[in-house]
């Protein structure tokens, strides 16, 4: 095996040294968790995914035989955002990922989304999105702000930023008003809650997700909540009775006609982690997304 071991692996994303934004893959932190509602922490989130990602550097992808570190991928740090202050932050961020053609993002909290989604339909227009999460996040405000972590698919929706029609959310289970509910289903989102992938064939609940999406252009937004806590205890809002993460690879691995142009993860929380398995489900939801689209002409 060439290479050092994995434990000697450099630190950036797969080990990758790579800096800047010219490659066809670009790979950024957003160290922000000013809008967590629960427990704080997902702004250490990019350095340990980073961390546990050298697990994933001694060998090819099991299934679809490509080695998502030997791809056109960069791994260009943390993005800068505003001490303290989310709109700036979210402005920030916005700014920054407008520069990179690919994006995969690892946060942070769920709110750096939006930032991702504004700088992403400048140049698609309107986005079809696949969220994976415990939580629906179209909370008008939460506890009084605006735009803290639960809000973040409220105002996708209604600046327009997605398709309301061409969403679908994954592992749903938290509690949640039924006003907010009501609003999300009225909209056209189509929910599947974690009951609903535990009791189908998941070859059912993938044609669900690809029929919903389309040939629109789709975004991957991935909270790592939508495991069950068994799976990622590092997170600020678990609830028990989520997705083991062989569900979410083996789902994942079945959306491959979907036409990504980015993604993120997000709600990494190491102080609450054990073991990295958290970061390490994280970092390898990554992988998978960078071996699924790799292969496309159009990624």
């Amino acid at each position: 095996m060439a290479g050092p071991p994995t434990f000697a692996t450099p630190p950036g994303f797969l080990g990758v040294t790579r800096q800047g934004t010219d490659a066809d893959f670009v790979v950024a932190g957003i160290p922000l968790d000013i809008g967590t509602t629960n427990r704080s922490g997902a702004r250490d989130g990019p350095r340990a995914i980073r961390q546990a990602s050298r697990m994933l550097v001694d060998g090819a992808h099991p299934t679809l035989w490509t080695d998502p570190a030997t791809l056109s991928l960069s791994d260009a740090g943390d993005f800068t955002i505003a001490l303290g202050d989310i709109q700036a932050s979210l402005a920030l961020i916005a700014q920054q990922a407008a520069e990179v053609g690919h994006l995969l993002a690892l946060g942070g909290e769920h709110g750096v989304t939006l930032a991702l989604l504004r700088a992403l339909a400048k140049r698609h227009g309107k986005l079809a999105l696949v969220h994976f999460d415990a939580h629906v996040d179209t909370w008008p405000d939460n506890f009084g702000q605006s735009h803290a972590h639960g809000s973040v698919f409220y105002h996708a929706i209604n600046e327009g930023l997605v398709d309301p029609s061409r969403m679908i959310q994954v592992g749903i289970r938290s509690p949640v008003q039924r006003e907010v509910w009501d609003w999300t289903l009225g909209k056209g989102v189509q929910v599947l809650s974690a009951l609903d992938v535990h009791t189908a064939p998941l070859d059912s609940v993938a044609a669900r997700i690809r029929a919903t999406v389309g040939d629109m252009p789709a975004y991957l937004s991935f909270d790592v909540d939508v495991l069950d806590p068994a799976f990622a205890p590092g997170t600020g809002t678990p609830e028990i009775g989520g997705l083991a993460s062989w569900q979410a690879q083996a789902l994942l691995r079945r959306l491959g006609q979907l036409c990504f142009v980015g993604m993120d993860v997000v709600e990494v929380a190491p102080a609450y982690d054990v073991a990295e398995i958290t970061a390490l489900a994280a970092a390898t939801i990554v992988w998978e997304y960078l071996a699924l689209v790799s292969g496309r002409a159009d990624a």
